[in-house]
């Protein structure tokens, strides 16, 4: 296939955003990563905790506190074998490749990407991005959601559609980035099929996998002029880290890990 948008990355840090690219990256040439800083944990917590209040963010940092280092240190083998099967490709994003900002959202952000002029950008892993550079970068905007949208809209969708007994909606949306949360129109979703062994620091890397390969159909379809939004699953909720007590209770009482 013959190559004819020019493809920048809008990303964080995270461990998807580099396997985005390396996947990507396979297929098409990506011209430049434009990286953020994260925000910071503690302005995170803020935030959340005016959304859901103090108890339940309370409650979510002890799950992370202590219950998540158990969690990953019994899945360090498992979590190799998902990377291994599902061919995802940790080696660092070349250093040439990438620009930093202090936000996504910054005036030198937007200065950046409009000097860039990309046809398409993906975006993988960084805060919610504001009006200001949507409505000022002529690009398309592209984002990998580990949820199906808009039914599980917000993190870890594929955790929460277990909990509800909705398998058939544990996947991953690949869609148009408008100014919600989630709420862009969808290009691709798929589902995805984690095993009896795998639990909650797993299930994403088999979203991500299968993001990547959603995001080439969809940079595909830009490319050749044939993109066709559509609409989700029907369902408009969104999805939070779980809490001590609810996981305990989902572990217990569901089986979901």
């Amino acid at each position: 296939m013959e190559q004819k948008i020019k493809i920048v990355m809008l990303v964080g840090e995270a461990k998807s955003s580099t396997f985005m690219y390396n996947g990507l990256s396979k297929d098409f040439v990506i011209e430049k990563v434009v990286r953020e800083t994260p925000v910071s944990m503690k302005q995170i917590l803020k935030n959340r905790a005016k959304r859901l209040g103090y108890f339940n963010v309370f409650g979510q940092i002890l799950f992370g506190v202590l219950l998540l280092p158990i969690i990953r240190k019994f899945s360090k083998n498992q979590l190799t074998k998902v990377l291994e099967t599902q061919q995802l490709d940790s080696k660092p994003i070349p250093e040439d490749k990438i620009i930093s900002v202090n936000s996504v959202n910054s005036d030198e952000s937007l200065k950046i990407l409009k000097e860039l002029n990309a046809d398409v950008i993906v975006v993988n892993g960084c805060r919610i991005i504001s009006k200001k550079i949507l409505n000022n970068v002529p690009a398309k905007f592209i984002n990998t959601h580990e949820g199906i949208t808009p039914k599980y809209r917000g993190i870890h969708g594929c955790y929460w559609a277990l909990v509800n007994k909705d398998r058939e909606n544990c996947g991953v949306t690949v869609h148009f980035v408008d100014a919600g949360v989630d709420t862009g129109e969808v290009l691709y979703q798929a589902t995805v099929n984690p095993t009896k062994n795998d639990n909650f620091t797993t299930y994403p890397f088999y979203q991500t996998a299968k993001g990547i390969e959603l995001m080439k159909l969809a940079l595909q379809d830009v490319n050749n002029g044939t993109i066709s939004p559509k609409k989700g699953v029907e369902g408009n909720h969104i999805w939070y880290h779980p809490t001590i007590w609810q996981y305990l209770y989902y572990r217990i009482f569901r089986g979901v890990k």
